[in-house]
Parts: structure tokens; sequence; C-alpha cells
């Protein structure tokens, strides 16, 4: 899983602040998602690129598909891994048109942006 790998044999190397991002992930149900952004306001701290580096360094173990680009565009270098997962969760998707480049689709941010409601964590601001 190359530069998004979590190493769970060495748990007393995840920052705290990484931790927490990868908690949020995990709240996110299949077929919805969040932005860097989205997930660096509900822990009240840090940015969207914080939390995209995190995500980056060690997200490997967690839906990482999940946490994504405000822009619906699919994580270069992990399109296809990401797409599979999106289908098999029908995550909302839009098409590419024939001029977007490698014509891959990018997600429905409008309908699959979740804004946290039933998660039941308290970590929430």
């Amino acid at each position: 899983m190359d530069r998004m790998s979590r190493k769970s044999d060495e748990p007393q190397d995840l920052p705290e602040y990484a931790e927490r991002v990868l908690e949020v992930a995990e709240l996110i149900p299949p077929g919805r998602v969040m932005t860097y952004g989205d997930v660096a306001e509900w822990l009240g701290e840090g940015g969207p690129r914080q939390v995209g580096r995190a995500m980056a360094l060690y997200g490997g173990a967690v839906p990482w598909w999940r946490v994504v680009r405000a822009d619906g565009t699919l994580l270069p270098g992990h399109e296809l891994r990401a797409l599979e997962h999106y289908r098999a969760e029908s995550t909302p998707l839009k098409e590419a048109s024939r001029a977007a480049e490698g014509h891959l689709p990018r997600l429905d941010m409008k309908r699959a942006r979740w804004d946290g409601a039933g998660a039941d964590d308290g970590a929430h601001t």
C-alpha cells in the first residue's frame, strides 16, 4: 500500500493528531465521503493539508477512499483502487466527459458528502 500504509505493529509511532484523523475516517459510512477540510473542521484543529498528510502516511488501515478532495477528483495514483471501493459502496459519482483526462468519474460531492450526522463519538465540535 506504499505511502498510504499504517504500521499496525508500531502504534506508539502514530501521532495523536493522525490517530484522531483516522478515527474520523472510520466513522464515515460506506457510500459517503468527507473532504480533508471537513475532517479538520470536525476535529476543530489543523487544516486540509494536515489531514491529507496524516492520511497519506497512516491511512492505509482505514477506509482512506472516504476522505477526499473538495472538488471530487479521485486521489492521484490511487484512482482505480478508489473507484472499485466507490462502486462497491454505491458512492454517488459523476461520469466523466470525453474531454476529462483519463475519462475517470468524479465524486458527486452534493450527494456523497457526509456531515457527520448520526455519529455519536463526542469528538465533533
